[in-house]
């Protein structure tokens, strides 16, 4: 015969238990796809949202004789454009 409600909620415990494990690894999955920024000496990646004021400091810190825009060459793009 069927189950009774203990039953019934154990296996919905179970079910939410894999979807909160299945959430937990697809945001992994998608930070790792958002370290689109790379630095071209080292190699070391960002996430996508970093701001200019962070790759200014890793080559400050880690780079000290590269020039900036040899680190990141999308800043100098940037550097460009002038906002208003």
């Amino acid at each position: 015969m069927g189950g009774g409600n203990g039953q019934k909620s154990k296996m919905a415990r179970e079910r939410n238990i894999e979807k909160q494990k299945a959430a937990k690894r697809s945001q992994l999955e998608s930070n790792k796809k958002a370290m689109t920024i790379q630095c071209k000496v080292c190699m070391q990646t960002f996430i996508c949202t970093t701001t200019e004021v962070k790759c200014r400091e890793h080559a400050e810190a880690k780079h000290a004789k590269s020039d900036v825009y040899a680190c990141f060459p999308h800043l100098k793009n940037d550097a460009g454009s002038v906002k208003q």
